[in-house]
């Protein structure tokens, strides 16, 4: 209590000093914060210019497939414009009616590596899968789509 009221009775000059730190203090604290989220920033830019993978395309549309044709393929083909080998970890699919294949060995620069699609159609309806290749050099997985519409066969009768 007598801290209280000492502190009520007391000139503000008493204060000053301490309100000065205080303001220094917050001062440097955002300055710091400043520094480190442009850090992160920069850091986060050249993660993203690191990656050299380049498709030719991320999307292919087979169009109108008939069901009774079966497996239908197509090939993701990239080039490695950077100067270091790509590894091609892992593709993973979204569903189990598309299977990958890759380029296993690591790929060196300015050397073109594929990622193969096999969709094998099992009911009449419009499809849209996804492939998701991860990668040696970035942190951020590719996603390729397949796409297209399973239709019955055209020249059939009723």
């Amino acid at each position: 209590m007598t801290l209280k009221i000492c502190r009520a009775l007391a000139p503000a000059s008493t204060f000053a000093p301490n309100l000065l730190k205080l303001k220094k203090m917050k001062k440097l604290i955002l300055f710091v914060s400043f520094l480190s989220a442009m850090g992160l920033t920069v850091f986060a830019q050249q993660q993203a210019q690191t990656s050299a993978i380049a498709f030719d395309k991320v999307v292919h549309d087979f169009g109108n497939i008939e069901l009774k044709a079966g497996a239908q393929s197509f090939t993701f083909e990239f080039t490695n414009s950077g100067k270091e080998p790509i590894i091609i970890q892992n593709v993973g699919t979204s569903c189990g009616c598309a299977t990958p294949g890759w380029t296993k060995k690591p790929v060196l620069p300015g050397v073109r590596g594929y990622v193969k699609a096999t969709f094998t159609p099992s009911a009449v309806t419009p499809f849209d899968k996804s492939l998701t290749v991860y990668i040696n050099d970035s942190p951020t997985p590719i996603t390729l789509r397949i796409k297209g519409t399973v239709v019955e066969s055209s020249g059939g009768g009723k």
